[in-house]
């Protein structure tokens, strides 16, 4: 019995004519929009603006890239720590007197007091219990801090890895409330933070002054960023809803630079943490103290533990642990070109977002270097959500 055939009808023919035909097409996107995921769907986006950013730089900032000796690009020891050094029992005590007994009627010498580390919204002393001074730049010494260790930095980010999730879902209004309230209990002691900035840099009471006012100004500008950088709309040449919705990096690593520590440490952090972050951030290694000052002023303005943590010590060694950590979903380092060039190239390893200075001094009093678009940019991911709308 012959098979059963259908002729191809000239009805038939007609019918198919009317139907789009498309030979060789795959993944046709318009190049107006983004597309590309994160976490398990890959790494990067292209098109759309958020495409683009990754190619662009500020206008403000330089082209070219500090070169590096080949010697400096193969340090293989870069951040990491040597053995610190045993401390050493002082001869005689302020007063008079051996170190292990005050003459009589000689006045007993000033307790130390350490700066601690700050961790899950609790103060914490070091794991490994050693400290490092803090000197004026006549080499005075002001205080000591807590000098962090690896162990410290997975202490810190299992908090802030702990922390992220819920104040990422936390209303932008709740957030922006909270970095309210860090400024005006900064207001409140605005006069001791600047003596600390005096104490510490050397610079005038004038210049403290207005580093500290600057601080609580960029307080409430990010403060008003938290419901402000939420995503956008596309329009495309396809029929459908073309969306753009930034969302949280996660955890994020932020090593801060030695000039203007107060400002540069508010500019940084602050950014992260109203766009739904949980941070861990080492202060400027030369000036921390007021970082570790802070610590009051976060206790009392309602943030919840976790969200920022603070651990000093040695920049390099501590971003080197950072950097290697799986549970770190970014770095913000500002530190010199040798170690911009590292966290770079450690990264790669895990494939950790970063964002370096490249060793390029900033203006942080500036308002387009210190609180530019580029910190909210890092501060988020973008989702791409493509809501096709049928014929």
């Amino acid at each position: 019995m012959a098979p059963h055939t259908r002729s191809a009808t000239a009805p038939h023919i007609a019918h198919l004519a009317l139907l789009p035909l498309q030979v060789n097409c795959h993944n046709m996107f318009d190049a107006a929009a983004g597309f590309g995921g994160y976490k398990e769907s890959g790494f990067g986006r292209e098109g759309g603006k958020e495409g683009l950013y990754s190619y662009v730089r500020p206008a403000w900032q330089a082209r070219p890239r500090p070169s590096l000796s080949a010697a400096a690009k193969a340090d293989a020891a870069w951040g990491k720590a040597a053995a610190p050094a045993l401390p050493v029992l002082p001869a005689a005590l302020p007063g008079g007197g051996s170190a292990t007994a005050l003459a009589p009627g000689a006045a007993a010498p000033e307790i130390d007091r350490t700066a601690k580390l700050y961790v899950g919204g609790k103060q914490a002393r070091p794991d490994g219990m050693y400290c490092l001074p803090v000197l004026t730049p006549g080499g005075e010494r002001i205080d000591v801090v807590g000098d962090g260790n690896r162990k410290d930095v997975r202490n810190a980010v299992e908090a802030a890895a702990k922390a992220a999730p819920g104040w990422g879902k936390r209303a932008a209004h709740n957030r922006a409330q909270i970095c309210f309230y860090i400024a005006e209990n900064l207001a409140i002691r605005a006069a001791e933070f600047a003596g600390r900035l005096v104490a510490m840099t050397g610079c005038t009471e004038a210049a403290a002054k207005k580093e500290v006012d600057a601080s609580i100004s960029r307080l409430f500008t990010w403060a008003a960023y938290a419901d402000k950088f939420g995503g956008a709309v596309q329009e495309t040449t396809l029929y459908g809803l073309t969306a753009m919705v930034n969302e949280p990096v996660g955890v994020i690593a932020i090593a801060c630079p030695d000039e203007s520590p107060l400002l540069s440490f508010v500019s940084l952090v602050m950014p992260a943490v109203v766009r739904g972050n949980a941070v861990v951030v080492v202060p400027s290694e030369k000036h921390p103290l007021c970082a570790t000052d802070l610590y009051q002023v976060l206790d009392t303005s309602d943030l919840p533990g976790g969200v920022i943590n603070i651990v000093t010590g040695q920049r390099d060694v501590l971003s080197r642990t950072l950097v290697e950590h799986q549970e770190v979903d970014s770095i913000w380092y500002f530190g010199d070109a040798k170690g911009s060039y590292h966290v770079e190239l450690l990264s790669a390893k895990n494939m950790k977002r970063t964002f370096v200075s490249y060793g390029e001094a900033r203006d942080w009093h500036d308002a387009e270097q210190g609180e530019g678009h580029e910190f909210l940019h890092e501060a988020v991911e973008c989702k791409n959500i493509w809501v096709p709308m049928g014929a």
